[in-house]
């Protein structure tokens, strides 16, 4: 009988709990093997911090946001014995190799210990959609269906005050949540790291919008590096090192103001994109990707992640998956920024 661990690792999104219930139910009742998990991400397997699951605990939780397992931003491969490590939790635990659902920190961090020689099957997540080898990641919907969903909210009292308001959303790298959620609710400006514009340019789409009588709506990404002074993290760092961004919308708000005389707020909507309950796309394609890693499992596809290609579940190299970030094309931005003002 087949055993697999399973751990969910780096930022937390919406569908976590419907891979690990998937995987469950799919080592279980397809192979009639069992699942075990590590608990607060790649920092378990390492501590060997690990619970049986079972069909009762998963049961009612495709639903629910965040991780049942816990996550973290531990990095496995850091550490003389880190490798040694893994492979004792492997081998305590009677496993036969890891799902490691993550972003591209995490897989990045899974291809290593593939090369290793650790078995890993990786599962793609992430709000920002910005993992290459797949053409979405569960995750992205339910952010772009949350900050629609606000931005809608924000042109209504942005309408009521004749102020021009600005919506700042997460993509450190890459503006797929800005420009999707922007383009659904007619945004007359979005603002992303792929592609910089002057502040020129985003006060004559604000005033262009102003002129025809509409309150103005101005998207931005947190990554976008505002007027080559790079992007903003006021917050200093994480504890992996990585930079804490936000505020690039309290920058813009008052240089927007100045210039149009158009009173000018700005909301950061921040973590409230990574909370809550799934979209129903976002859960069946979070279950169709849990299955499909213990299949690549049972099958002894170490070393490759599961992937939406089409409408097809397909597996692909890890090594697809990391070391860029899959952007926005030009083409793509300047299609899209037809609509902008």
């Amino acid at each position: 009988m087949p055993r697999f661990g399973i751990l969910t690792s780096g930022g937390d999104c919406p569908g976590l709990n419907a891979v690990i219930r998937s995987a469950q139910i799919r080592v279980d009742r397809e192979y009639g093997g069992t699942l075990a998990g590590f608990r607060n991400g790649w920092r378990g397997v390492i501590d060997n911090d690990v619970v049986e699951i079972t069909e009762e605990m998963t049961r009612g939780i495709a639903g629910m946001g965040g991780t049942i397992l816990g996550t973290s931003r531990t990095n496995p491969t850091e550490g003389v014995d880190a490798i040694s490590g893994i492979e004792h939790a492997l081998e305590a635990n009677r496993l036969d190799g890891l799902i490691a659902v993550g972003g591209e920190g995490s897989l990045s961090a899974a291809h290593a210990l593939s090369c290793a020689g650790v078995n890993v099957v990786g599962v793609p997540k992430t709000i920002d959609n910005d993992l290459n080898g797949t053409d979405y990641s569960f995750g992205f919907d339910t952010a772009v269906q949350i900050a629609t969903d606000a931005m809608d909210r924000l042109l209504t009292t942005g309408a009521s005050h004749a102020r021009c308001m600005i919506a700042e959303v997460m993509g450190r790298n890459s503006g797929w949540i800005a420009l999707h959620a922007g383009i659904a609710t007619g945004a007359h400006a979005v603002l992303i790291p792929e592609h910089p514009v002057p502040l020129d340019q985003v006060v004559s789409w604000v005033e262009a919008a102003r002129d025809r009588g509409q309150a103005p709506l101005v998207v931005v990404a947190e990554g976008f590096p505002f007027e080559g002074n790079g992007v903003l993290h006021p917050r200093g760092a994480e504890e992996s090192g990585r930079p804490r961004l936000g505020g690039i919308g309290e920058q813009l708000a008052p240089l927007i103001e100045a210039r149009t005389g158009i009173e000018t707020r700005a909301t950061t909507l921040g973590h409230i994109q990574r909370g809550g309950t799934p979209t129903a796309y976002d859960r069946v394609l979070a279950a169709r990707f849990g299955a499909a890693a213990v299949d690549a499992a049972v099958d002894g596809q170490w070393g490759r992640m599961v992937a939406l290609s089409g409408e097809s579940i397909v597996t692909a190299n890890l090594a697809a998956a990391i070391g860029s970030i899959k952007r926005i094309s030009v083409e793509r931005y300047e299609r899209a920024a037809v609509c902008f003002g």
